[in-house]
C-alpha cells in the first residue's frame, strides 16, 4: 500500500537484503503491504537533468548519517550546488554567520553577519532575501530581525515559533538465532510499510489521529554505537562481551516514524536569559509529548512486536511507553513548524509561495512552514516546496508584490 505517484523514480528499487525479504514475508502474511523504501541512495549511475551524474551505490559500510566516498548520494555538495555555481550568479562564503534581517517594516534590503574568522561585522544588501537555515534557525532569526508577532501560547496569538513539531517514533529489537550480515548497508536501504500511516487504516476505535510509516532498515551498523543485548544480561564483564559478540549480527530492529500534531504549548522562542558567543539570545524549545503522541506511539510499538515475532525472533524487545520528551540522547532531525504555511496573516507566517506575510521580499523555505509533521521524512517535501518558491520568487523578480493575497 502506497501512495500513487504521476511519475515513476528514475532509477529502480535498491537490492534487497536478507533480512528486508523476511521482512516483507512477514508483513504480507500478517495482511500488510511492504515495499522497497524510496532512496536518494542510487541503485544505479544516474545522470541527472542538470548534468550531474550521481553513481552506483557500493553498498559499503558506515553509509548512514556520513559521506559518501563513491558519490552515490544525491547530496546537494554533488547536485545542487555545483550546478549553481557553474552559473555564475552564485557564491559561497563560509564561516559567515547571519544574525540579522534589516527590516524598515514591509521590506528587507539585506542581511547583516559577521565573519567568524575575524569578527568583523558585514552588511549585505539585497533585492531579495531567501532564508534557507533550518527550522531552528529560521525562526530565531525571524524573531532577532523583529520580523512578524512572536507566538504566545496564553492568548495563542502571534505565529513566529508556532506549531512547532517533531517525530513520534516507536522502536522495537528482535533477537535471532540466524545471523545476518549488517554490516554492509545503505543510508536508506530498507523497506516499510504504510498500513498504519495516515487514514490508511481503521481509527474508530483508536485514541489518537494520523499515524506512521513502520521501516526495517540496514544501514550498515557501527561497531561502537550498536550493541545490543538481550534483557536481564549484565551491562559489563564477559557475560556482556559474550553476548555482544554473539548478537550483532544478530539483532533486527524495527522501527516506527509517527506524525506530530501542533500542540498550543509545543512552540519556539528567544531564551530570555542564555546568549550565543556574539550576545544573540538562544533559541529556546518549549516542547513535550501528548497524550496523543503516547497514544500512537504505544499502538505502532504492538504492531512492530507483531511483525518482528512472524519473522521468527525468539524474544522481542520494545517500548510502547516513549514517556516524556529529552533531547538526549540523539532522536531524529525531522525538526518542523516554527514560521508556518497558511492562508490568512493572523494564523501564518508565510503563504503558500514561501513568502512571508510582513515581509513581502522575503522568502523563508525549510520544514519551518510545516503547520504539522507526518509520518514520513520532511525532506521530499521540503524540495517540493523549494520548487513553489522559486516559482514565486521568479514570479516576484518580474512584477514585486505580495503573491497571495
Amino acid at each position: 500500500m502506497t501512495a500513487p505517484r504521476s511519475t515513476e523514480f528514475p532509477t529502480p528499487p535498491m537490492k534487497q537484503t536478507k533480512s528486508m525479504r523476511i521482512f516483507a514475508e512477514a508483513a504480507e502474511s500478517l495482511g500488510l503491504h511492504p515495499y522497497i523504501s524510496a532512496s536518494a541512495n542510487l541503485s544505479e549511475t544516474y545522470t541527472n537533468p542538470d548534468g550531474k551524474t550521481i553513481n552506483q551505490c557500493m553498498y559499503c559500510s558506515f553509509c548512514e548519517r556520513f559521506g559518501c566516498d563513491y558519490q552515490a548520494k544525491s547530496d546537494p555538495l554533488i547536485t545542487v550546488i555545483p550546478t549553481a555555481l557553474e552559473t555564475g550568479n552564485f557564491e559561497i562564503r563560509t564561516h559567515s554567520n547571519v544574525r540579522e534581517i534589516a527590516y524598515d517594516g514591509n521590506q528587507s534590503d539585506g542581511v547583516y553577519f559577521t565573519d567568524t574568522r575575524t569578527g568583523e561585522d558585514y552588511f549585505q544588501p539585497a533585492d531579495i532575501v531567501i532564508l534557507t537555515s533550518y527550522v531552528m534557525n529560521n525562526t530565531r532569526l525571524l524573531l532577532q530581525s523583529g520580523i512578524g508577532d512572536p507566538y504566545d501560547p496564553e492568548s495563542e496569538t502571534g505565529v513566529i515559533g508556532k506549531n512547532y513539531c517533531y517525530q513520534v517514533m516507536a522502536s522495537a529489537q528482535g533477537f535471532f538465532d540466524e545471523q545476518f550480515n549488517l554490516y554492509a548497508g545503505a543510508g536508506a536501504l530498507g523497506g516499510q510499510v504504510d498500513d498504519y500511516n495516515a487514514d490508511n487504516f481503521d481509527h474508530s476505535d483508536l485514541d489518537f489521529l494520523h499515524g506512521g510509516t513502520i521501516q526495517h532498515t540496514n544501514t550498515g551498523i557501527r561497531p561502537i554505537a550498536t550493541n545490543p543485548v538481550p534483557p536481564g544480561t549484565p551491562t559489563w564483564g564477559k557475560e556482556f562481551k559474550e553476548a555482544s559478540a554473539h548478537y550483532f549480527y544478530r539483532t533486527l530492529s524495527l522501527g516506527s516514524q509517527g506524525a506530530s500534531l501542533p500542540y498550543r504549548y509545543n512552540y519556539l522562542d528567544l531564551d530570555p536569559t542564555y546568549t550565543d558567543s556574539h550576545g544573540d539570545p538562544l533559541l529556546r524549545m518549549t516542547y513535550n509529548f501528548t497524550e496523543q503522541d503516547r497514544n500512537l506511539a504505544a499502538h505502532q510499538s504492538a504492531r512492530l512486536t507483531e511483525i518482528l515475532e512472524e519473522m521468527g525472533a525468539n524474544e522481542v524487545v520494545s517500548n510502547p511507553d516513549i514517556g516524556d520528551y529529552n533531547i538526549m540522547p540523539y532522536q531524529t532531525t525531522h525538526n518542523t513548524g516554527g514560521v508556518i504555511m497558511g492562508a490568512d496573516s493572523e494564523t501564518s507566517a508565510v503563504n503558500n509561495y514561501l513568502q512571508m506575510w510582513d515581509c513581502e521580499n522575503l522568502f523563508v523555505v525549510g520544514a519551518s512552514a510545516f503547520p504539522h509533521n507526518s509520518g514520513y521524512n520532511p525532506t521530499p517535501t521540503v524540495g517540493a516546496l523549494s520548487y513553489r518558491a522559486a516559482e514565486g520568487i521568479l514570479s516576484y523578480l518580474e512584477d514585486p508584490r505580495p503573491l497571495a493575497e
